[in-house]
């Protein structure tokens, strides 16, 4: 790629890919995360191994309680701290979250929060569970030689919400594999509808009743949630709440860095909330975006050549960004939406039971994402503007 510079003879086309934690074959995951740390580190893994039951059974709190003051500086290597911080954020959500919106806590205990805090600041995360974790960094295959595909994979660390959750995960893992062969400066619309494709097998494997009533409060956040308003006190690190967004769509870098090369525009609030996300990428992941975003602009060299072709390549590659959207919306609408209407029709009823789960929907972020977005209205402001990108003939 050029640089404004124009050194290109400097750096390769591709600019090195793996100096920015990424691959070609797996994209932003994290290539074989580790599924085991260190012995010293049991009493995470104990807990992180069992959250499901801990959590249905509401032991998980007096657990937390008793975990040792664990320091993180045993821990060796990005893999070990991507693990690490996977463990204890999912014990974090299961922690917040065990009682559901009414009986939340303020206080994260010092023998969670302070290893929590340290192996967050390693990795330039923010101490709550982010896309980096729940999917980047939460999946192993079930046979070592067989393929990326969904029969021949599991996720590490589980909570509430049984195969959807699974479903959700792994879908969501499959679809940033997907987009990996776009992370080649040559983008084209071929990449982005296999990204779209993968997106449609949310509903073969994920019950939007479960999603809604009980997977969803576990990736909800402490900023913009009226169910946590005062934010969460870090023991050991503040004596004063801290309040990080739930985990959200909007932190997969692919869409990120998809805009930057396509110079798509989107409006003054929706930007401001995309940029606010890339606070919860992995640095180097906010790197990449970055780097696409200071290179000379592709639409503007388009315009410029009065190439047809590149127009026609260019416009399907944006109408392509469009649909994924369009069909992100109407995910949003079934398993949030028409969920949410669903629930509110039983309100008053006593909650019922979906399979092995209690179904007692919270209330607090019916109209808003786990990120604390207004969801369609935010949604369907970033597809008009993906729309407008197109070049006129």
């Amino acid at each position: 790629m050029e640089t404004c510079n124009n050194k290109s003879e400097e750096k390769p086309l591709l600019f090195t890919l793996r100096g920015f934690h990424l691959s070609e074959d797996y994209g932003f995951l994290l290539p074989n995360p580790l599924s085991e740390l260190p012995a010293l580190y049991g009493p995470w893994m104990e807990i992180a191994n069992n959250l499901p039951h801990l959590i249905q059974s509401h032991q998980l709190r007096s657990q937390v309680y008793k975990m040792p003051q664990l320091s993180s500086q045993h821990l060796k290597g990005h893999r070990e701290l991507r693990l690490a911080h996977l463990a204890l954020s999912f014990i974090t959500m299961g922690f917040v979250w065990q009682e559901g919106e009414e009986e939340t806590v303020k206080l994260l205990p010092r023998n969670l929060a302070v290893p929590y805090w340290e192996i967050s600041q390693m990795l330039g995360l923010p101490p709550i569970l982010v896309h980096a974790d729940f999917v980047l960094a939460n999946w192993k295959k079930k046979n070592l030689n067989g393929p990326l595909e969904i029969e021949n994979l599991d996720t590490i660390f589980s909570l509430p919400g049984g195969e959807s959750l699974r479903g959700f995960i792994l879908v969501t893992c499959l679809v940033e594999k997907a987009a990996a062969p776009g992370l080649k400066v040559q983008y084209n619309s071929y990449n982005l509808q296999r990204h779209r494709q993968s997106r449609q097998e949310v509903t073969d494997y994920v019950d939007p009743a479960i999603f809604y009533a009980v997977i969803r409060i576990f990736l909800s956040g402490w900023k913009d949630n009226p169910a946590m308003p005062g934010g969460l006190i870090y023991e050991g690190v503040s004596d004063e709440p801290m309040s990080y967004s739930g985990g959200s769509a909007a932190q997969s870098t692919v869409l990120h860095a998809f805009d930057e090369l396509l110079t798509i525009h989107h409006s003054k609030e929706s930007t401001a909330f995309l940029h606010r996300m890339r606070d919860y990428m992995p640095p180097h992941h906010r790197a990449f975006i970055e780097e696409i975003q200071s290179a000379p602009s592709l639409k503007q060299h388009i315009l410029s050549s009065g190439n047809e072709k590149l127009r026609i390549a260019y416009n399907q590659c944006v109408s392509v960004l469009a649909d994924l959207r369009t069909y992100h919306i109407a995910i949003v609408t079934k398993f949030i939406v028409i969920a949410a209407a669903n629930a509110k029709a039983k309100k008053g009823k006593p909650s019922h039971w979906a399979g092995n789960f209690q179904i007692n929907p919270p209330s607090s972020l019916q109209e808003r994402g786990t990120g604390g977005s207004g969801i369609l209205s935010f949604l369907k402001s970033v597809r008009d503007t993906t729309r407008a990108g197109i070049i006129q003939g």
